[in-house]
């Protein structure tokens, strides 16, 4: 990867990091992002996602290596932000079945009647 691109400069901005195939080397991963996030920061580790077996371990920075069991592989996603622990909000809309679309309105009555 270019040298500005490293994980300790990604954690500098704060913003939620989604991290791939790296839990094999967590603990190198955590050093890197304490440092910007502090060990109270919500973090996961979601393996398998999507999969009939998913698994999802939530935890902080400060104590999700320990909260990990010995299964987890490198199929896993490392996901940390303070966002993840968010509750002051609804669950998106997006693809609600009574969500009205500009090329898929839904109703008598539209938002968008051009579209139809």
């Amino acid at each position: 990867m270019p040298e500005a691109e490293n994980l300790a400069a990604f954690a500098k901005t704060g913003a939620v990091l989604a991290i791939h195939l790296s839990v094999h080397v967590l603990d190198k991963v955590i050093a890197e992002v304490l440092p910007h996030y502090g060990a109270d920061c919500p973090a996961a580790v979601v393996w398998r996602a999507s999969w009939p077996d998913e698994r999802i371990v939530r935890a902080t920075l400060g104590t999700l290596k320990t909260s990990l069991g010995t299964e987890l592989e490198r199929t896993a996603i490392i996901l940390v932000g303070r966002t993840l622990d968010a509750s002051d909000f609804s669950e998106s809309r997006l693809y609600a079945a009574d969500y009205d679309r500009r090329y898929r309105p839904v109703g008598d009555a539209p938002r968008f009647p051009e579209a139809s």
